[in-house]
C-alpha cells in the first residue's frame, strides 16, 4: 500500500509541475510602431511612431487596444490565433500594415507595424 502511494505521488509531481509551466505560459505581440517620414535619414524613410493606438479584433469583435509608447514601442498579450489590427486614427495614406497577424500558442512574437501616412 505504500510502495503504490509513493509511484501515485513520483507520478503525479511531474504533471502538477508541468501545469503550472503551461498556466504560466503567455502568448501575444511585441514590437515597434514605426511611421513613413517626409525625410529619409540614413537608408530609413521610417522613424517610431509615439502614441498610436492599434486595436486588435477576432472574429469580428474587438478583443483588445493598445498605444504604443514614446519610442514606438508595444507590447500585447494575446490569446493564440489570428487577428485583425487597425490604427484607430488612421493618417491619410495606406494606414498600417500587416493588417493581420498570427499569435503563436505559448510565446511572444515580435511584430513591427508599419503606418503608412502618405508623406514619403
Amino acid at each position: 500500500m505504500i510502495v503504490r502511494l509513493a509511484v501515485a505521488v513520483a507520478l503525479a509531481v511531474p504533471m502538477l509541475s508541468l501545469g503550472a509551466a503551461n498556466a504560466t505560459t503567455h502568448s501575444g505581440l511585441r514590437g515597434l510602431v514605426l511611421r513613413s517620414t517626409s525625410v529619409c535619414r540614413t537608408d530609413s524613410c521610417e522613424e517610431p511612431a509615439r502614441g498610436v493606438l492599434l486595436r486588435f479584433t477576432r472574429a469580428g469583435r474587438v478583443v483588445t487596444w493598445v498605444k504604443s509608447t514614446s519610442r514606438g514601442r508595444y507590447s500585447v498579450r494575446l490569446r493564440a490565433g489570428t487577428y485583425t489590427v487597425k490604427a484607430v486614427r488612421r493618417p491619410v495614406g495606406t494606414g498600417l500594415t500587416p493588417r493581420v497577424v498570427r499569435v503563436p500558442r505559448g510565446r511572444i512574437a515580435y511584430v513591427d507595424f508599419h503606418l503608412d501616412t502618405g508623406t514619403q
